[in-house]
């Protein structure tokens, strides 16, 4: 990923900003502390709450730890003393090397609020290594010539230790021809020089031995020894000489095997094989051995081994050319590693907090440090989130971040989230390393349960079983786990004189409502109520929703007459005049269905008759009508069964007896009812007569004082109307069948006058003749209106 100028200045403005918001919220101190290597594990180092004037209660509250760049704990840290341990035993020669002084840095984390105390552990050298030399045997080839003074380099011997541990000093044993000086080299490595005191002869002695010995600092000092071998060469008295006594070169680390590195140049004076120049390396490291090599014949040195700036960043090499006789020079030839950017930033990790709770601010999810084993621009790093998530990066010290919650979270929006820290160096190409986290959020009851529906309608048929389930509410929580399970309650009711245990209950667990008791539609057509819902957090939430019941009507009721009167101790007897036309209206049945809907649409039909083709009745409103002319062979007492049916499934009925006298006018004023058959047959006495006549005189009129209040009643139910008239219902019914709900009514209302006839002469009397009203109104839906029907003897309506 390439970033432009402009990009790299903006991202320098945001670390330097957080570099300078974290140094202000997280404070760092330093403590100092030292211990001698290869002390055993759990050996003390020091008292971190005493030496950082921190308390011992304070370490453990805040869960103080201990964590280091590379991530190895060579430290541990006792909270409930402060004591600072050793977890291992050290080895300053592993750790640093020819390094002095060896320090390892190391950082106490403490959270609640969370600080850093840097502590550096200098670990102090023992005298645990003797010097040591490469070869057993070391050959030296000494011209006889060489004069008094010569100066012979020695192979050096090598110790481990640093400091006054580190080699000292060189001695040989007694010899009458050499003693043995030091010499230091720029890079402070201390070489033997052996000098000649006494010319040497080769044909008097042609070889010498003596043993050399390294000594070291410690206390006591240890030493390491070596053979030395002086071979007397016959006279060549030209030594090699080198065109530069130092070589400097530089080379990438990233040079590829076998490449050039430089070629070295020396000559010799002499002739033969005394001439003769071969080039080889003094005094190297068995570490420069493998990674270079020198051409014996030309002097060329070659890459061998794969190089790396962060291990070695520069070799010292001494070169020397020796001749056939034996004389030598030498050169120094140094070689700096030129640094690319070959590593990527590297992740650590101190802590992690996952899952968090929703809602909380300013949490701090991860502690992690990052660094870039490269160095100049090619260790420089910036590090970044990703973008468009609820999570900054916080600078702390020395390349320590935290990654933190920008705002309050929402587990119901987002339950996880999957973090990538991005860290880019500044190097060419840049390398950058991405590390990827999972960050669960923890629910909080922060959602109370919401119903599907605010209210629900549900339908129960009347005469219900109890224990009926009629329906089902439901409620769901966006929360997770016990914040998300729903318990379902009946709410009290306004009216506490309203029984709903009684009448209803609800499955807590699933919402499922239950009628309790059977419902009569007649008696309770509809009833509502509110039930909740609260979930099982802490403190629990709920809501509440409104269930409305609506009773349906079933056919439980059976038609009821009401006129003709059925309780009177006699038939209802009705007079026809044998010279009424077909279709004369004789009476008209009044039936009345408790029941609602279809379940209250009544018919009328004749079950039997005296003379079965002499009256009909209108099916759809209970008119009897003559079906015929009447004659005199018809029998003057007639007899008639008339069915009133609903519309109900399954269908009931009532029936009502009516009792019809045929009378040839009304100058035949009384007629005997069918139980006075045997005494009519008789001659009457006129004060028998009499007593007859004042007595039905009395009845109808306390006929017709009932038929009156009756019709004043069904007018006030159902509401009465202007200029004493009973509102007339409107609408059409289909077929042959009469609605009749609530108290039961006809569909239609009917005018009947009874009246004598004037100007005729005859003084005939008309009898009920029937006016029928204009109708125009239409039902609306399942129910219909209620219509009530009243009587009147002379001329009234009936409705």
């Amino acid at each position: 990923m390439e970033i432009g100028g402009a990009g790299v200045l903006q991202i320098r403005q945001v670390l330097l900003f957080f570099v300078l918001v974290g140094m202000s919220q997280v404070g760092s101190d330093s403590g100092r502390f030292s211990v001698a290597e290869e002390m055993q594990s759990g050996s003390f180092v020091g008292n971190l709450a005493k030496d950082l004037g921190l308390e011992v209660g304070e370490l453990f509250s805040r869960g103080a730890r201990v964590v280091s760049n590379d991530n190895k704990q060579r430290l541990q840290l006792d909270i409930n003393t402060g004591d600072l341990l050793l977890s291992e035993a050290l080895d300053r020669e592993e750790l640093c090397g020819s390094t002095e002084p060896c320090v390892l840095h190391f950082q106490i984390l403490m959270k609640s609020p969370l600080q850093f105390l840097r502590i550096e552990l200098q670990v102090k050298d023992i005298n645990d290594h003797s010097p040591v030399f490469l070869e057993k045997e070391i050959l030296l080839e000494i011209p006889e010539n060489s004069p008094v003074g010569a100066v012979f380099l020695l192979e050096s011997a090598k110790d481990l230790d640093v400091g006054i541990n580190a080699l000292k000093n060189y001695t040989i044993s007694p010899n009458s021809h050499f003693h043995i000086k030091m010499r230091v080299n720029p890079d402070n490595r201390k070489y033997p020089e052996l000098v000649l005191d006494k010319a040497l002869d080769y044909e008097e002695q042609s070889e010498l031995n003596f043993i050399l010995t390294a000594l070291d600092g410690g206390s006591p000092p240890k030493s390491g020894s070596a053979l030395v071998r002086v071979v007397v060469v016959d006279v060549n008295d030209n030594l090699p000489e080198f065109e530069q006594p130092f070589y400097e070169v530089k080379i990438s680390e990233d040079s590829i095997l076998g490449s050039p590195v430089v070629t070295v140049s020396a000559w010799d004076l002499d002739s033969g094989k005394n001439g003769e120049i071969s080039y080889m390396f003094s005094h190297a490291s068995e570490d420069i051995r493998k990674t270079f090599e020198i051409n014996q014949k030309s002097g060329k040195v070659s890459l061998t081994s794969s190089l790396d700036f962060e291990t070695t960043e520069a070799y010292s090499i001494i070169i020397q050319a020796t001749d056939g006789g034996g004389l030598f020079g030498k050169s120094t030839l140094i070689i700096q590693v030129m640094d690319v950017n070959d590593n990527a930033p590297e992740v650590t990790v101190s802590s992690i907090t996952s899952p968090i709770p929703e809602n909380s601010p300013e949490i701090v999810v991860m502690v992690f440090s990052i660094r870039d084993r490269d160095s100049g621009e090619n260790g420089r790093m910036i590090c970044s989130v990703s973008e468009n998530l609820p999570f900054v990066l916080k600078s702390s010290v020395e390349n320590y971040y935290t990654l933190e919650t920008e705002r309050m979270l929402d587990r119901e929006s987002q339950a996880e989230y999957n973090i990538t820290i991005t860290v880019t160096d500044m190097g060419t190409p840049r390398l950058k390393t991405e590390h990827n986290i999972t960050v669960l959020v923890s629910d909080v009851n922060d959602n109370a349960p919401a119903f599907t529906q605010t209210s629900y309608t549900l339908w129960v048929r009347e005469n219900n079983s109890p224990a009926l389930h009629i329906g089902s509410v439901s409620a769901t929580d966006t929360d997770a786990g016990a914040n998300a399970q729903v318990t379902y309650s009946l709410l009290p009711p306004p009216d506490p004189h309203v029984a709903l245990a009684s009448l209803v209950s609800i499955n807590p667990d699933n919402g499922h409502l239950f009628a309790l008791t059977s419902l009569d539609y007649e008696a309770l057509r509809a009833f509502e109520f509110r039930v909740g819902a609260a979930d099982r957090g802490s403190p629990a939430l709920s809501s509440q929703a409104l269930v409305r019941v609506l009773v349906e009507d079933a056919n439980d009721n059976a038609p009821f007459v009401l006129y003709p009167l059925q309780n009177a101790s006699a038939p209802c007897t009705e007079l026809v005049p044998r010279a009424a036309e077909p279709g004369y209206l004789v009476t008209k049945v009044v039936a009345v269905d408790g029941d609602a809907g279809q379940n209250a649409w009544l018919s009328y039909q004749l079950l039997k008759a005296t003379e079965p083709g002499l009256f009909g009745v209108w099916a759809h409103n209970g008119e009897v009508r003559t079906a015929r002319l009447l004659s005199e062979r018809d029998a003057p007492k007639q007899r008639l069964v008339v069915l009133v049916k609903d519309n109900g499934e399954p269908p009931l009925s009532a029936s009502v007896t009516l009792q019809v006298l045929l009378v040839d006018g009304f100058s035949q004023p009384y007629l005997p009812p069918p139980e006075a058959e045997a005494a009519a047959a008789a001659p009457a006495d006129p004060l028998t007569v009499y007593l007859v006549v004042a007595l039905a005189s009395v009845s109808s009129l306390f006929l017709f004082s009932v038929l009156v209040f009756v019709a004043v009643r069904l007018c006030r139910r159902g509401g009465a109307g202007s200029a004493g008239r009973c509102p007339v219902p409107e609408g059409h019914f289909p077929g042959h069948l009469v609605d009749v709900s609530g108290t039961g009514t006809l569909s239609q209302s009917y005018q009947y006058e009874v009246c004598l006839t004037g100007g005729t002469g005859t003084n005939e009397f008309k009898f009920l003749k029937p006016i029928l009203p204009n109708l125009s109104t239409q039902r609306s839906g399942k129910e219909i209106e209620e219509n009530h029907t009243s009587y009147n003897s002379f001329g009234f309506n009936i409705q």
